[in-house]
């Protein structure tokens, strides 16, 4: 992608396997990187040659201790990737700690990093903003009124920040998947007593590519975002779900 290289990347949720492809895809592109994530480093950032640290996004301290850190050692982020989430799927019966739980990461934490990195953005002359969303941010679900109002929250706040940013020469768009086959998705799987087989073929069913995406296609599409290619784009979605929202 272009203008890509030499930039200072920040991604939340960087050992979740959509955050850490996109680490490894904008390496890749020669960018400097650093991870957040709320679990100590399971030795794959160190592996990857990363910067780390292990940050709990709904505490505001530490979001502002992280951040001076990362540009203490990687100098002004330009680039910042907000896939941090935390999955609590609930209906109309959901309670007041489900909601704490969800909107304190997915909505609060997202607009902190957001709020702690701009200032950054500013210094070096613009950035870009990629926030994760999800088709879940389009469409009902059953059960999942928990996680899914989350997710058109942060289109909101990408449409908004959008228009508050544009001025300093920042872009915030969204990056929308559907269903994508993670580790994530094994260990529900595992966890509810399901068969992988069969939850992958009603999974790949619900797309007309009849697949479940791979984390590294999302990827792509976060390099995208961050690139000098997506340069007149700002306040957008992008989905990325196989046909899922056509079907």
């Amino acid at each position: 992608m272009r203008g890509l290289s030499g930039r200072t990347v920040l991604i939340t949720g960087g050992l979740g396997d959509l955050g850490y492809a996109s680490a490894v895809r904008l390496v890749e592109d020669g960018c400097r990187v650093a991870l957040f994530d709320l679990k100590p480093d399971d030795g794959r950032a160190a592996d990857l040659g990363v910067f780390y640290q292990a940050v709990d996004i709904s505490d505001e301290a530490q979001v502002e201790a992280a951040c001076a850190a990362v540009r203490e050692a990687l100098g002004p982020v330009t680039v910042l990737v907000n896939a941090a989430a935390h999955f609590r799927f609930k209906g109309v019966e959901a309670t007041r700690d489900d909601w704490d739980a969800v909107t304190r990461v997915n909505i609060a934490g997202t607009s902190l990093v957001t709020k702690h990195i701009v200032p950054q953005m500013v210094e070096a002359g613009g950035g870009s903003v990629v926030n994760f969303s999800s088709v879940s941010g389009f469409v009902g679900q059953a059960n999942f009124a928990t996680y899914n109002a989350t997710k058109f929250a942060i289109r909101g706040l990408t449409m908004c920040w959008a228009q508050d940013l544009a001025p300093q020469g920042i872009r915030v768009n969204t990056i929308c998947p559907g269903y994508i086959y993670t580790s994530a998705f094994v260990n529900s799987c595992k966890a509810l007593g399901l068969d992988e087989a069969e939850e992958d073929a009603r999974a790949s069913a619900m797309h007309l590519l009849g697949r479940q995406g791979r984390p590294e296609e999302v990827a792509a599409a976060v390099a995208f975002l961050a690139s000098d290619d997506s340069s007149f784009m700002t306040g957008s979605d992008l989905v990325v779900d196989g046909g899922y929202l056509a079907k």
